[in-house]
C-alpha cells in the first residue's frame, strides 16, 4: 500500500512521506492567498474553493484565517457558513453536509497517535533520516445536515455527529454524537433531545 492509502484506510502511515510534504505546502500556499483575498472578492474566494477542496456545493462561506492540512479531503454540501479562525486537519476525510453553520475557532482534526509510548515513536527512530518521529493515523470526521457547532469546538478523529444536531460552544467531541440533539461539555455528552 501507499502512505496514502495507509492514511485514508486508518493505518499507521508516514506523514513525512514525499507525496505528503508536497500536498501540505500546495495547502499553506492556497490557504496564504486565500486569506490574503478580501471577502469582497468572493466569486474569487469561491473559485479558489473548488481548485482545492475535494467537493464544495452551492452558497459556501469560508470565513478568513482558514486553515487545512491538504484540503483535497474536505466535502462540503451547500448552504454552510464556515466562520472565523477554522482549523481543519484533514489527513482524512472530512464531510460536511448541507445547511451546516459552523462558528469560529472550530477544530476538525482527522490525525492522532497511538496512546502508548512504544506504539507512538517510530522504531529505530534517527533524526538525520527525515523520517517523522511520532508515529500517525487518520480517520474520517462527518458532520450531518442541519448540525450547528458552536465557537472553540475541537471534533477529534474518526467522529460522526449525526444530522441536525447542535454541539455547544467550548465542547471537545470525542465519541459519536447522535441525530437531533444538543450536546456540550469535554469531553462533550449530550443533554438533551431536539424537537423536530
Amino acid at each position: 500500500m501507499t502512505e496514502k492509502e495507509k492514511c485514508m484506510a486508518g493505518m499507521l502511515y508516514d506523514c513525512h512521506s514525499p507525496e505528503f510534504i508536497a500536498a501540505k505546502a500546495r495547502a499553506s500556499e492556497w490557504c496564504a492567498r486565500y486569506n490574503a483575498t478580501p471577502y469582497s472578492r468572493r466569486n474569487e474566494r469561491r473559485k479558489m474553493l473548488e481548485e482545492l477542496f475535494g467537493a464544495v456545493g452551492t452558497n459556501v462561506s469560508v470565513g478568513d484565517h482558514f486553515t487545512c492540512d491538504f484540503g483535497t479531503n474536505i466535502y462540503i454540501g451547500s448552504n454552510v457558513s464556515i466562520n472565523l479562525n477554522c482549523t481543519f486537519i484533514d489527513c482524512n476525510r472530512i464531510t460536511i453536509g448541507n445547511d451546516v453553520l459552523i462558528a469560529p475557532c472550530v477544530h476538525l482534526t482527522t490525525a492522532t497517535h497511538p496512546v502508548e509510548l512504544s506504539e507512538r515513536l517510530t522504531p529505530d527512530w534517527n533524526p538525520e533520516s527525515g523520517a517523522y518521529r511520532w508515529r500517525t493515523y487518520a480517520k474520517p470526521i462527518t458532520i450531518g445536515n442541519g448540525c450547528w457547532i458552536g465557537a472553540n469546538v475541537v471534533v477529534l478523529s474518526g467522529v460522526t455527529i449525526g444530522d441536525g444536531t447542535v454541539i455547544g460552544a467550548g465542547s471537545v467531541v470525542t465519541k459519536d454524537i447522535p441525530s437531533n440533539v444538543v450536546a456540550v461539555g469535554n469531553p462533550c455528552r449530550v443533554i438533551r433531545e431536539i424537537n423536530r
